[in-house]
């Protein structure tokens, strides 16, 4: 049975094409991608990318498919799962964006530019939570960040891990989603620390 995904996004401003080629590769180490079972962890994912970006991806290869106002990229990142890049209308500002979509579900790319406007539309910028830990996940190095093994207790193996500073302990592996506050404002980039909290959708 097939089960709609969330839509996430993932990075907080305009990605570079490096940070672009990064986030691709976001789940990187994740047990699921050994075991082939990883569309999971991409379906629904977006950020936002330049145009010279999403030109860019246009030039790579033929794309499987093309509508006015967005195109999906002819290989697959794991199963049904592809990128499918947008430009959008927003506020009367055209904007880019990368998104994954389950294409097994053929309503999930609209449904994806909706959420994307829906998100991108409001009147002050925020983000909740849980995009700030997916921005911390997304611009950490691969060296500072991990997933609990097997010295973690058996119930959170396989979980998100970021390296935080411990005081005079030096540093520590903490699990992603356990950060505290203070931790997550140490983390993010100066300009995103005191954006105010959105409520999440």
């Amino acid at each position: 049975m097939h089960t709609s995904p969330i839509f996430r996004k993932v990075f907080e401003g305009v990605a570079t094409r490096h940070e672009m080629h990064r986030m691709f590769n976001r789940h990187r180490g994740n047990p699921a991608m050994a075991e082939s079972d990883a569309q999971h962890l991409f379906a629904g994912e977006w950020f936002e990318i330049a145009e010279s970006e999403h030109d860019y991806m246009f030039d790579i290869l033929p794309p499987l498919w093309m509508r006015a106002d967005m195109f999906a990229m002819r290989e697959f990142m794991t199963a049904s799962v592809t990128s499918v890049f947008l430009s959008l209308s927003i506020d009367g500002q055209m904007r880019w964006f990368h998104g994954y979509c389950d294409l097994s579900d053929r309503t999930s790319p609209e449904r994806m530019k909706t959420a994307i406007i829906e998100r991108e539309s409001r009147p002050v910028r925020a983000m909740t939570r849980q995009e700030r830990l997916e921005h911390i996940w997304s611009s950490t190095h691969d060296d500072y960040r991990g997933y609990a093994g097997e010295r973690w207790p058996a119930a959170v193996r396989g979980r998100r891990t970021v390296l935080v500073y411990a005081g005079q302990h030096g540093t520590a592996l903490k699990l992603l989603d356990d950060l505290t506050e203070a931790e997550i404002a140490a983390k993010l980039p100066v300009q995103l620390r005191h954006l105010p909290e959105a409520v999440a959708a």
